[in-house]
């Protein structure tokens, strides 16, 4: 189950668990749309994956105790700011790559 965590990794705008600007890697790395596409070049800093928009866990128990009520989102921040220049050295020939190929 995502963590949905509360933060950009890298400039650590808020990012609340209903937030359409929260973007994922396959590890759950979270960024801000900002980051992910205009900095990061759609590139994680930690493992080299593409991101995805990060699903909303619905607020409400529309079935079966699946919900934020039962199964909350994290409040604990992760910030790894990232070193743009070192970035982009590495996602310079990998953001060429589409994700689904890396």
């Amino acid at each position: 189950m995502l963590e949905i965590r509360p933060n950009c990794e890298n400039c650590g705008t808020d990012l609340k668990p209903s937030s359409v600007n929260a973007f994922i890697c396959s590890f759950e790395c979270t960024f801000c749309k900002t980051c992910a596409l205009d900095i990061l070049h759609n590139v994680c800093p930690n493992c080299g994956g593409g991101f995805e928009r990060r699903p909303i866990r619905p607020s409400l128990n529309l079935k079966n105790g699946n919900y934020l009520g039962v199964h909350p989102a994290s409040e604990k921040p992760v910030i790894k700011a990232v070193d743009t220049s070192a970035h982009e050295t590495f996602a310079s020939e990998i953001r060429k790559i589409s994700p689904n190929m890396r």
